[in-house]
C-alpha cells in the first residue's frame, strides 16, 4: 500500500482507529477525490464487525473542519502568526538547547498522553531521552490505580480472551457502561445473555446499560469497596469460598479477617445498599463461571486500587480464576505484542500526572522552563484545570503538537500541526481485546502538516546541526520511515507471521496472548501466588458544604482534542430532583466545588441517586464548560492515578 492514497474518484480504504478507546476499531473509509466523506466499521474485523461508535462515525466533519491547523503557529503578542516549518523548527531547537545548556535537561518537561495510542509515537519519547533525558510524567490519570492493583495481585495486568465471555454463566459489570465506553462489548454481552448468562450492573450512576442488565445495584459513590468486602464476608460466613483458595493466594487469612471485621449487613450499610444486593452479587459469583468486568471508573477514586484489589480477591476466593468464562477483566495488555526495547525509560525526574500543574509550578533546582506536549490536551484533561493552565502560562517555552487549537495549544509559544487518525501511519494494540492493527493514511494530510515522527526527526536534525552532532548525534537514532519503525516494533511477533503488510490487510490477534489466564493457578509474582488485599485506605477527606458527588463521565459526542467540536453554550448537569431542591428542571445553575465552578443547565432524572450530579467528561476550559475545572488534583491510593470521582460539589441558582 502506498504511503498516501490520492483518490481521483470514490475509493473504499481500510485503516484502524488509534484514539484512546478500548476497541481499536477496524475502519472503512470512503474517500472522494482525496477527501474523507464517511467512516464505517470494518465488517471483516472480528470485534468491530461493521459498526462504530457515534464519535468515530462523525469524525469526517472534524477531519474537514475549517478549524484544522495546517501551518505552524508562533506566538505574537496575545495571538499567533503563521510561520514556515524551517522557522518553527529553528525556534524550537534554539530555545530547547539554550534551556538545556543553562539549566540542564530536567528543566524540559515532555508530556505525552493518550490522544493517540499509536506505537510509533514512542519515537517521540526516544527523542526526549536522547535530548536529555528530560522530565516526564509518571502514573496514569485514567488507569493508574487499576494497573497497580492487578500488578500487585497477579504480577501482571492482562485479561481473558475477549470472546471468552461466551463461556460465562454470570457477568458482573462493575462500574462499566459499554454503551459509551466499550460499544463492541455489547454484542458479546447480548450473546452471553442469550445463552443464559446473568448480567448484573453495579454503578452509582444509572445509565443505559441498566436496560441490558438482569439486575442493577447502585452503591453510594465510593461504596464499591464496602460492597465487595460485604460480598466476601457473606461468602466466608456461608462457607462458599473454594477450599483451595489458601493454597494459591498469599494473604488469605488477612483478607478473611478484613472481610469479617464487619457483618455483611454492616458492609451493606457502608455501601449504601440493601443486604439483598450483597446476596445477589455473591450468588452470581458462585454460579461459576463468572467474569467480573471492571470499569475504568473503579480506579478513579482515592481508594481506587483497593476497590480493584477487592474485586480481584472476589474472583479468586470464588474459584473464578483460571477457568474459561471467569477472570477479572480490567485491561488487555495493549503493548504486549510490541518491541519498545529501544526506549530506556530514562528520565531526569518524574512528576505524577494528576498533579502535573502543581508540580510544574513548585519545581525547583531546576524549575521547569519548557514544556513539550504530544498527543494530549492537559488543560482540559487533567484535574484542576486552572492550575494546569497557570503552570503553562508561566513557562518560558511551551510547544504543543496537535491538529486543533485546544485549550492547551492556546497557551503555547509554538503550535505544530500534526496528522489526524485517517492520515496517520502507525500500529495499534487494543486494550479492550487482543487484536492488533495498522493505521494507514487513507487521505493525504494538508501540505503544511507533519506527523509526530517527522516533527522530531526534523528537530533532531536541526539540533545536530547546531551542536555538531558527532557521537552524540540524535538524528541517526531516529532515522527511518514510519513503516521502518512499524517493522522494528513488530519484532516480537514477526516469528508468528505478523508483519506490517499483513496488518495493513487485516487485524491479527496478538499471538503472545493466552486464552485463559492463570489456568495453572501460578502467577508471575515472587511467591508464585496471588496476593490478596489486607487493609483498606483511609476514606477521602470530608468537604463540608459540598453534598453531591460529581460524575464527569464519557459521552458519545467527543473524545480527545482531535474529536471535540465547538464548545456548547452551556453544559448539562443531571441529578435527581431532590439533589437540587427548589431548582426547576431546565433552569440555569452553578455547579461549584472547592477549586472551581461552571455554569450548567439543570436536568432532572428521578432514576439517579440523590447524592450524585452528572456532567459530561472533558469540555473546554476557556469557554467555561470543562468538568475538570471542578476536580481537585489528588492521587489514588496506588498507581498515581487521578481521583476524579472523589470530587464533591454543590448546585445553586445562577
Amino acid at each position: 500500500m502506498c504511503p498516501y492514497h490520492r483518490a481521483m474518484a470514490t475509493e473504499t480504504l481500510r485503516t484502524v482507529c488509534n484514539r484512546d478507546c478500548p476497541d481499536a476499531c477496524g475502519l472503512v473509509a470512503t474517500v472522494e477525490d482525496g477527501r474523507l466523506v464517511k467512516l464505517g466499521g470494518d465488517p471483516a474485523h472480528p470485534v468491530t464487525k461493521g459498526f462504530l461508535c457515534s464519535r468515530t462515525s462523525q469524525f469526517p466533519a472534524r477531519q474537514n473542519s475549517p478549524d484544522r491547523l495546517t501551518t505552524p503557529l508562533l506566538r505574537d503578542g496575545s495571538g499567533f502568526r503563521p510561520v514556515s516549518w524551517d522557522d518553527a523548527i529553528s525556534f524550537a531547537a534554539e530555545r530547547l538547547l539554550a534551556i538545556r545548556a543553562a539549566s540542564g535537561p530536567d528543566a524540559i518537561l515532555h508530556y505525552r498522553s493518550g490522544g493517540s495510542l499509536g506505537l510509533v509515537k514512542s519515537v517521540v519519547d526516544l527523542f526526549f531521552e536522547l535530548l536529555g533525558p528530560v522530565t516526564v510524567k509518571r502514573g496514569d490519570i485514567c488507569s493508574g490505580a487499576g494497573d497497580a492493583a492487578q500488578e500487585a495481585d497477579f504480577g501482571e495486568e492482562e485479561a481473558h480472551d475477549f470472546f471468552d465471555l461466551r463461556n460465562s454463566r454470570g457477568i458482573l459489570l462493575w462500574g462499566k457502561n459499554p454503551f459509551v465506553s466499550n460499544v463492541h462489548l455489547l454484542p458479546l454481552l447480548k450473546e452471553a445473555k442469550g445463552r443464559g448468562a446473568r448480567l448484573v450492573l453495579i454503578d452509582p450512576v444509572r445509565h443505559k446499560t441498566a436496560t441490558l442488565a438482569d439486575s442493577y445495584v447502585a452503591p453510594r459513590p465510593g461504596g464499591d469497596l464496602s460492597l465487595a468486602l460485604g460480598v466476601a464476608a457473606l461468602l466466608f460466613e456461608t462457607g462458599r469460598v473454594v477450599p483451595d483458595a489458601g493454597s494459591f493466594c498469599d494473604g488469605f487469612e488477612a483478607f478473611r479477617s478484613l472481610s469479617l471485621s464487619k457483618t455483611p449487613a454492616a458492609w451493606a450499610e457502608d455501601a449504601g445498599v440493601e443486604p439483598e444486593a450483597i446476596a445477589l452479587v455473591a450468588d452470581t459469583l458462585c454460579d461459576r463461571p463468572c467474569n467480573i468486568q471492571v470499569g475504568w471508573g473503579m480506579g478513579r477514586r482515592t481508594n481506587g486500587s483497593a476497590i480493584v484489589r477487592a474485586l480481584d480477591a472476589l474472583g479468586a476466593i470464588t474459584g473464578n480464576l483460571g477457568i474459561p468464562g471467569g477472570g477479572v477483566s480490567f485491561y488487555f495488555k495493549r503493548r504486549g505484542a510490541f518491541d519498545t526495547s529501544f526506549l530506556t525509560k530514562a528520565a531526569a525526574r518524574t512528576f505524577p500526572e494528576p498533579l502535573l500543574g502543581r508540580e510544574i509550578l513548585d519545581a525547583k533546582e531546576p524549575p521547569v522552563r519548557a514544556v513539550w506536549v504530544t498527543a494530549g490536551n492537559p488543560v482540559a484533561m487533567l484535574p484542576d484545570s486552572a492550575t494546569v493552565a497557570r503552570a503553562l502560562e508561566t513557562r518560558e517555552l511551551v510547544v504543543v503538537v496537535d491538529s486543533f487549537l485546544t485549550d492547551t495549544a492556546r497557551r503555547a509559544h509554538l503550535v505544530l500541526p500534526t496528522v489526524t487518525l485517517v492520515e496517520d501511519d502507525d500500529l495499534v494494540g487494543a486494550y479492550g481485546n487482543h487484536w492488533l492493527g495498522a493505521s494507514v493514511p487513507v487521505v493525504a494530510p494538508p501540505p503544511g502538516v507533519r506527523s509526530d515522527l517527522e516533527i522530531v526527526q526534523l528537530l533532531a536534525a536541526e539540533i545536530d546541526r547546531r551542536t555538531g552532532g558527532g557521537v552524540e548525534a540524535i538524528a541517526p537514532r531516529l532515522a527511518g520511515t514510519a513503516r521502518d519503525w512499524k517493522r522494528r516494533l513488530l519484532r516480537r511477533v514477526e516469528p508468528f507471521g505478523v508483519s506490517v503488510e499483513r496488518l495493513e490487510r487485516e487485524s491479527v490477534r496478538n499471538p503472545l496472548a493466552g486464552e485463559v489466564l492463570f489456568a495453572d493457578r501460578r502467577f508471575p509474582t515472587p511467591s508464585g501466588k496471588m496476593n490478596l488485599l489486607a487493609a483498606t485506605p483511609p476514606p477521602p477527606e470530608e468537604e463540608p458544604g459540598y453534598p453531591l458527588w460529581l460524575f464527569s463521565n464519557s459521552t458519545e459526542r467527543a473524545q480527545s482534542s482531535q474529536w471535540a467540536g465547538p464548545p456548547p453554550a452551556i453544559v448539562e448537569a443531571t441529578c435527581h430532583p431532590d439533589a437540587a431542591p427548589g431548582l426547576a428542571d431546565g433552569s440555569e445553575v452553578l455547579v461549584e466545588s472547592a477549586v472551581g465552578s461552571l455554569r450548567a443547565r439543570l436536568r432532572h432524572d428521578p432514576l439517579q441517586r440523590r447524592d450524585v450530579v452528572l456532567v459530561p467528561k472533558g469540555g473546554h476550559f476557556d469557554s467555561g464548560t470543562c468538568a475538570n475545572a471542578l476536580v481537585k488534583a489528588r492521587l489514588t491510593d496506588a498507581g498515581e492515578g487521578a481521583a476524579y470521582l472523589d470530587c464533591r460539589v454543590r448546585i445553586r441558582p445562577l
